[in-house]
């Protein structure tokens, strides 16, 4: 088991890309902080029966990314554990109504920057802190192909996860000091809700534009989040992994 013995923290986990990835690192012996928003029965029934399945243990911690206050008590509540935390993904987000930039108003570009990245960066600031008293850590932020190449609409979205891919980078600089590895997953479309908000012929555009034909699985994902979190990519650091599909402009 690549986990085996190591703490993750992963936000945004009880639904797509997130629930995956929690399942992907259970699987492979970690024990997790699972950051959701709020609890429902259903997620807690999954937790156990990860728990059951792969002998690991999965705290629940419940915080709104979008209140600064929670997000520093959920980081708080954390590291009061004094356990050691290996490695932090930052999966959460929020995906707006798809609109374009002159039909955006401020206030929304606002709010999703203080989802997607602000709050992303203040819960980092508090569970690096761990990481760098040890030496060792990896974080992996998740953005999005649309940060790299572009897209239709959704302009506060795109830019929010262009803003991540630029933190990362210094992060990696900052943070390479104290042994601790910070990279980007860049999905390109993938089986989630997202995809369900997606016009028909957008969707099937995006399909003809990539190699495979298709959308990805969240478990193929979560396998490249995994790699990126164990030793496996112990020398790779600053780095944006685009899991595309092999998607062509």
């Amino acid at each position: 088991m690549l986990l085996k013995d190591k703490t993750a923290v992963v936000t945004g986990c009880n639904r797509g890309i997130g629930k995956s990835i929690l399942k992907c690192f259970a699987a492979n012996g970690a024990n997790l902080w699972a950051c959701v928003r709020n609890k429902t029965n259903e997620f807690d029934d999954f937790c156990w029966q990860l728990e059951k399945d792969y002998s690991v243990k999965i705290k629940r911690i419940y915080f709104d990314l979008s209140k600064e206050e929670d997000v520093i008590n959920g980081a708080k509540e954390i590291l009061a554990d004094k356990q050691p935390i290996d490695i932090l993904i930052n999966n959460a987000g929020m995906v707006p109504e798809s609109q374009l930039f002159q039909m955006s108003p401020i206030s929304n570009m606002k709010m999703i920057f203080e989802v997607n990245f602000f709050a992303q960066m203040l819960f980092t600031q508090y569970i690096s802190r761990m990481m760098t008293r040890k030496k060792k850590g990896s974080i992996v932020n998740m953005s999005s192909l649309a940060a790299l190449d572009g897209g239709p609409a959704q302009f506060e979205y795109v830019s929010s996860k262009a803003a991540i891919i630029g933190a990362t980078k210094k992060l990696s600089i900052e943070l390479g000091a104290y042994g601790v590895r910070v990279n980007v997953v860049a999905p390109g479309v993938t089986n989630t809700d997202m995809i369900k908000n997606m016009k028909d012929e957008l969707l099937q555009h995006t399909l003809n534009s990539t190699v495979l034909k298709r959308p990805a699985d969240p478990e193929e994902i979560a396998n490249v989040v995994l790699f990126l979190a164990t030793d496996l990519s112990s020398y790779i650091t600053g780095q944006i992994i685009r899991v595309d599909g092999g998607f062509i402009r």
